[in-house]
């Protein structure tokens, strides 16, 4: 489960699938000490995209907090139920555990530090290359959702690559950067991927958006089909919506990025 000038790396990683963006890093730093040749009008939209990247880090950090601390929908034991049922029916290779400051330690140290924020409550994840799904055990309901990822990475080549596609979303602004200087026009009007950065940054993000609904759905509905349809999912869809919300923002986040990048780009 991040951001604007630079989606965080340990994010990006393909073997890692957060139920927050990781860090919810949105932020992306303008340089102040701008050449007197830029225009008026430049420095005033930078200074405007960074007020709104701040505005974006508040806001995922909001939704986060109101993420972790909402109520469970159930008990722990009933959750194991779930996860237990997810694995089994979608014949998943893939381990189920709930992390504290006392069972990370069975980990190697390489895999401690990406559970650190797991133990701490913080967040939750699934790697495909560990086989690995784990949520905090102070918060067990989040494994589902990780397992909905664990299903989409096993459910045909479509939604593996969406899953995939969140690999490339860092190199964005960069790439249109590289675009933009290809087709400059000669009269230094704004072309195509100068007019419309920020909808192709935020387009490049929408499968992982996609994907991250899914997996929640997956979750919710695995919760209805193993407790039936007296229990509350209520807290469950709430919280789910919350952390979906922080890669709605995300994705937003990589539009600024984007637009932020073509406008230093004129220092």
């Amino acid at each position: 489960m991040t951001g604007l000038g630079s989606v965080n790396s340990n994010y990006s990683n393909s073997q890692y699938y957060y139920l927050m963006p990781n860090n919810n890093t949105i932020s992306h730093t303008y340089k102040e000490n701008a050449e007197e040749q830029i225009p008026e009008k430049t420095i005033l939209t930078a200074g405007l995209l960074q007020a709104f990247a701040i505005f974006l880090h508040k806001a995922s950090k909001w939704c986060g907090n109101k993420l972790m601390g909402g109520k469970e929908f159930t008990n722990a034991d009933n959750i194991n139920k779930v996860a237990q049922d997810m694995v089994n029916k979608n014949k998943l290779n893939v381990n189920v555990d709930f992390i504290d400051s006392n069972n990370i330690r069975k980990y190697p140290q390489a895999l401690q530090a990406e559970l650190g924020p797991v133990a701490r409550g913080e967040n939750a994840f699934y790697t495909d290359r560990f086989k690995l799904a784990v949520a905090p055990k102070s918060k067990p309901s989040l494994i589902l959702h990780e397992l909905g990822h664990a299903i989409n990475a096993h459910k045909g080549k479509f939604l593996k690559a969406l899953q995939k596609s969140r690999i490339y979303v860092s190199a964005v602004p960069t790439a249109l950067l590289i675009l933009n200087g290809m087709f400059k026009q000669k009269d230094n009007n704004p072309n195509f991927v100068e007019r419309n950065a920020g909808i192709i940054g935020f387009a490049a993000f929408l499968p992982t958006i996609a994907e991250e609904g899914l997996a929640s759905i997956r979750g919710i509905k695995a919760a209805r089909e193993t407790l039936g349809k007296s229990i509350n999912l209520a807290p469950l869809k709430r919280n789910y919506f919350f952390a979906w919300l922080t890669y709605l923002i995300a994705g937003i986040g990589l539009g600024v990025a984007a637009k932020q990048s073509l406008i230093e780009n004129k220092r």
